[in-house]
């Protein structure tokens, strides 16, 4: 019995280690929390006092043509210095939390390599800022966000999942919910890719020549399809062939490649990637935005620039003043869904959106672009400094929490109701436009023909 006793009496102490070991761990645990988010913080607000610094430089450097000497080698030093000065200091000092590598999970650049010396100093600017912006969102949004989609089970459409896919797909969640998003609109047809693969093997089709010349100009700027014998190149090449044979009344278009390329990302699969495109082109986008003419997609240019008007009037009015054209700039950001203009993880979040929302997302993407650096392009008074502007400021965008509330929320309200109007409204006077050009052709033909040679 004493020893029973004494066995109890031990066991009683034991346990009372474990709890007060177990109270002591939890305790340290949320401290070294504590103390992390803290550190990130601190890490973010410093990038961002760094990135204001680099600015500041920056417009120094534009301003150094005006500059005494010593002032100007004295800028000129002080950017040189921010240039060499590498981040990695701060892993081997053990202060960087989240490092920025060179790519990111689908193997983008996660910040460009601007080849213009005077850029150089730009790329170091958007490297903070995405560096800041992920540093103060991984606790805070991301965190949570995940633990409401690791929650979901099976996917169904409900106010909550658009709330969710809007706010960005994590990255284990993306693929499953893009081929559930394909498979509800384009249900896949067991064998028909394979059987189009066979058909562009045995016989050349007359796209072929122009996929090739667009292989290597995809996506240059993702290390899967960087070179020509980069892994993603053969499946790339698959994917346009087999479309071009699927849909021959458009066969093959410019834009069609960077599509299928995002595809391929995400999806890995090629067949997947195939279906997905498909999906895009035959389900998301209007009739004929792909076709010889590109009929809709001109037509959506004309949308865009009224809800530009509406939506953005100081902006509008400040862009026909300097008679710019806008969708010298945008006809591309629709065609191809803003690859190539955003940065990734900006690209795939509006991307997620349009895959299951539809083209809707594309005009509020657009317009959100546009007011996110509304107040800098308003500064620029010179036609020419604003097409240098627009020709890469989407890359500076870098917050996509902000821009993706502007898109959602600032541009309120959005039916797809007036969208639909307003395409067809435009699209009898693009025909008519177009039915009286070919009409003044055909006269001018005529003309010439009967003043003979």
């Amino acid at each position: 019995q004493d020893d029973i006793d004494a066995y109890k009496t031990q066991n009683q102490f034991l346990n009372s280690e474990i709890h007060q070991v177990t109270r002591l761990w939890t305790s340290a645990a949320q401290n070294e929390k504590a103390l992390l988010m803290k550190c990130a913080c601190l890490q973010a607000r410093n990038c961002q006092m760094e990135s204001k610094y680099l600015t500041v430089l920056r417009k120094l450097q534009e301003a150094v043509p005006g500059l005494p000497s010593s002032d100007a080698e004295l800028v000129k030093n002080l950017i040189q210095e921010a240039l060499q000065w590498d981040m990695k200091e701060e892993a081997e000092e053990g202060f960087n939390l989240n490092p920025v590598s060179e790519y990111d999970e689908y193997g983008f650049m996660t910040v460009p390599d601007y080849e213009i010396k005077d850029w150089k100093l730009l790329a170091k600017i958007q490297a903070l800022e995405i560096k800041s912006n992920k540093l103060r969102s991984q606790e805070i949004v991301e965190k949570p966000l995940r633990d409401r989609w690791n929650s979901i089970g099976e996917l169904n459409p409900s106010t909550e999942l658009k709330s969710l896919v809007r706010s960005g797909i994590p990255v284990e969640h993306r693929q499953r919910v893009w081929r559930w998003l394909v498979s509800r609109h384009c249900s896949p047809v067991p064998g028909h890719y394979q059987r189009l693969l066979e058909q562009s093997r045995s016989t050349e089709h007359p796209a072929c020549r122009q996929i090739e010349l667009d292989l290597p100009r995809t996506l240059t700027n993702n290390k899967h399809f960087s070179s020509p014998t980069s892994q993603l190149i053969p499946k790339l090449r698959r994917v346009l062939l087999a479309f071009s044979w699927h849909n021959p009344a458009i066969g093959y278009c410019q834009g069609l490649n960077r599509l299928a390329a995002v595809a391929l990302l995400v999806l890995e699969d090629e067949e997947s990637a195939f279906w997905c495109l498909v999906y895009i082109v035959e389900n998301l986008m209007p009739a004929d935005y792909y076709s010889d003419t590109l009929i809709t997609s001109q037509v959506d240019q004309r949308v865009f620039k009224d809800f530009l008007s509406e939506k953005l009037p100081r902006l509008m009015a400040h862009f026909e003043q300097y008679r710019i054209d806008v969708s010298l700039i945008t006809f591309n950001w629709f065609l191809v869904a803003f690859v190539d203009s955003l940065i990734s993880d900006i690209l795939l979040q509006v991307w997620d959106a349009f895959l299951y929302e539809g083209t809707k997302v594309i005009f509020r993407y657009a317009l959100a672009i546009f007011k996110y650096n509304e107040e800098e392009i308003l500064r620029i008074q010179d036609s020419v400094e604003i097409y240098q502007y627009l020709r890469f400021f989407t890359r500076m965008i870098t917050d996509g929490r902000k821009l993706m509330n502007i898109a959602f929320n600032d541009l309120n309200p959005f039916p797809m109701k007036l969208l639909r109007n307003r395409r067809s409204m435009h699209r009898e006077e693009l025909e008519a436009e177009l039915c009286e050009l070919e009409q003044i052709k055909a006269a001018y033909v005529k003309e010439r023909a009967e003043q003979g040679p």
